[in-house]
């Protein structure tokens, strides 16, 4: 894609979030001048109004709504906490600032809204972008963030003092941090050909080490762990924008098979979300197999682990043959391996011979 037509598509999505949260604004003014109980109507993200879409590839919200209506006196802290979120986001996005998680947990306290925890926070977020839907960080509300990219990638800034400015991926040993200002970022050039997404901080610098973007002439994001959602965004844009290919290493797992998943076909979490998802990125190591054929160092599975995979197991997302042979042999096996276990072999083992024959297999 374009860097201006990416851009335009920025600025027409900014201008939607600022529409809709203005309408949301002023249907709740419009109810209170006629003298009704303000009320509003959202779809139900409960589990029982989540089903998976194999024509999506990913779970969404069914057709269940519920409705907040502040006639109920139950209804009336969450909706008042509603309208001060909304309130608080338009802010945001029209002065163009970000904010934190935790950052709008602290702000309600100067309006003297009250939340009892970050958690209700939090819920009330997601209840923003369930309603108007558009993502948090489209609001411009972002987690901590603590992924990391590194690799020939040129971008442009788009935030404000830093417009127009340029930055190669490569200039920093540590990676740059999948913030705000990077993921807004327009892509102006790379000479990758693909995306290898790592679970882990210390694989991710042995990959920087021994030059495995030159190499195998890829951009490495860092996950650290559970992939946060502005990174999940970026490496679906980093698919669709550049076309390319990518490809997810993980600790042989449950745990890190469903970080693979999560970033292939989202979570129930995020079903009342889009453009989250990558379908076609593949999971690849490491396997159970991957274990047994290389004779990897183990652990016990624990009772939490062979729980964890009969669910994986029983999943949707989990149906296709590679990930059912995969977790019947961890069940089998009874075993589970980090990617660290590879430095039996030494160092550099996971790249010169683990990593290129991963590839090629799961090319």
């Amino acid at each position: 894609m374009e860097p201006r037509k990416h851009k335009s598509i920025i600025m027409e999505r900014k201008k939607g979030v600022l529409t809709s949260l203005e309408a949301f604004g002023l249907k709740t003014y419009e109810q209170l001048n006629m003298g009704y109980f303000p009320s509003i109507e959202m779809p139900s993200r409960s589990t029982e109004n989540i089903y998976y879409d194999p024509q999506v590839r990913q779970y969404i919200l069914g057709d269940r709504k519920v409705r907040r209506n502040a006639r109920n006196i139950r209804h009336i802290r969450p909706f008042t906490q509603l309208v001060w979120t909304a309130l608080f986001s338009r802010e945001l996005t029209s002065q163009r600032k970000t904010s934190t998680l935790r950052d709008v947990y602290y702000s309600a306290q100067a309006y003297e809204m009250k939340f009892k925890d970050q958690q209700e926070s939090n819920n009330i977020i997601t209840d923003l972008e369930t309603v108007l839907g558009f993502s948090r960080e489209d609001f411009n509300i972002f987690p901590e963030e603590r992924s990391a990219v590194f690799g020939d990638l040129t971008i442009e800034y788009t935030v404000p003092g830093y417009e127009g400015k340029t930055l190669n991926l490569t200039s920093h040993p540590d990676g740059v941090m999948i913030g705000p200002a990077l993921t807004s970022s327009e892509f102006v050039n790379t000479t990758a050909d693909k995306v290898i997404a790592i679970e882990k901080g210390g694989l991710f610098t042995r990959f920087v080490e021994e030059n495995v973007h030159k190499k195998f002439n890829a951009i490495l994001v860092l996950t650290s762990g559970q992939a946060p959602r502005a990174t999940r965004h970026f490496i679906r844009r980093l698919t669709r924008e550049l076309d390319l290919p990518a490809y997810i290493f993980t600790d042989g797992d449950p745990w890190g098979m469903h970080i693979a998943m999560v970033i292939i076909s989202g979570s129930a979490n995020a079903a009342h979300l889009r453009e989250l998802t990558t379908p076609d990125a593949k999971w690849s190591g490491v396997w159970a197999t991957d274990i047994v054929n290389y004779k990897l160092p183990t652990d016990p599975l624990d009772e939490v682990d062979i729980k964890r995979l009969h669910e994986l197991q029983r999943d949707p997302r989990y149906k296709d043959p590679l990930w059912q042979r995969e977790i019947k042999i961890f069940l089998k096996i009874g075993r589970k391996a980090e990617q660290e276990a590879f430095s039996r072999y030494g160092l550099t083992y996971i790249v010169d011979e683990y990593l290129p024959a991963k590839l090629e297999e799961t090319s």
